[in-house]
């Protein structure tokens, strides 16, 4: 475990692979930490550099004050690629992460080669929809939303199963502070006229069973980025590197292959 200090937050992170090879960065989603992408890492082509962190307010990351902006959102993986040395690397992100990374190569394309935008938006939600979120925890922590978020998370296979359990307890044991200084992040964010103007190598991912982000709202951001691929991973719900791992992965190589990252 490692831990970058970077003034107003410490974000954890992990530096795996090859340190000289090309890097993938990863940055997971609302409510979840790095952990999201372990089935997926050990499927990846070899001698990539992966780097995967939890964002403030999640994981083992500190937690300021919320709320948080997606400005400075972006400003701190910005400022760990900085830290940790990294160029034109490929972002992948998933949810918020999705987010980040739009905004990130929007404003850092020295450090983004392309990205992958998964289950993800240029905008997600109405804000009447994020503040009514937001006061549910306040009112009743996270618990009071877990059970919901479950049923737009996975497909109803994944939920009866018992890993299902481990997800929710990620989920319920984020800070609150945390969440809510993201849930603000995303309510706040509306990025169709930047990454309208991106140009960059771009793959979007969707599942088919995903009530947060679904596939025709991810596939309308997508459509703003010239050239971009789209791929719809069908029986998986908002996180598709966890049930459908292997999908996933094969997705992911062929795009770093065809952009000749490995």
């Amino acid at each position: 475990m490692r831990i970058a200090g970077l003034g107003d937050v410490a974000l954890h992170y992990r530096d795996e692979g090859d340190p000289d090879g090309p890097a993938v960065v990863f940055a997971n989603s609302l409510g979840t930490d790095l952990r999201l992408w372990d089935d997926l890492v050990p499927l990846l082509v070899g001698g990539l550099r992966i780097i995967r962190y939890d964002k403030r307010g999640h994981g083992l990351s500190s937690c300021p004050a919320g709320p948080y902006s997606m400005g400075t959102l972006v400003r701190d993986a910005e400022r760990l690629l900085d830290y940790l040395g990294v160029r034109d690397c490929v972002f992948v992100g998933l949810s918020i992460g999705g987010m980040i990374a739009q905004g990130l190569a929007v404003k850092r394309l020295d450090l983004v080669r392309a990205m992958v935008i998964s289950n993800t938006a240029a905008k997600i939600g109405a804000k009447e929809v994020w503040a009514a979120r937001m006061a549910a925890v306040r009112e009743g922590g996270i618990e009071a939303l877990a059970d919901a978020t479950m049923e737009r998370w996975f497909s109803r296979p994944f939920r009866e199963s018992p890993d299902c359990v481990l997800w929710r307890n990620m989920l319920t044991r984020q800070p609150a502070e945390g969440y809510l200084g993201c849930c603000a992040a995303i309510s706040g964010t509306d990025f169709y006229t930047p990454t309208a103007g991106l140009t960059l190598p771009t793959l979007a991912i969707a599942g088919s069973e995903d009530g947060s982000t679904p596939p025709d709202l991810v596939r309308e951001t997508a459509e703003l980025v010239k050239g971009s691929r789209f791929h719809l991973v069908r029986g998986a719900g908002h996180l598709p590197c966890v049930e459908k791992p292997g999908e996933y992965a094969e997705v992911l190589n062929g795009f770093l292959k065809d952009i000749a990252h490995v």
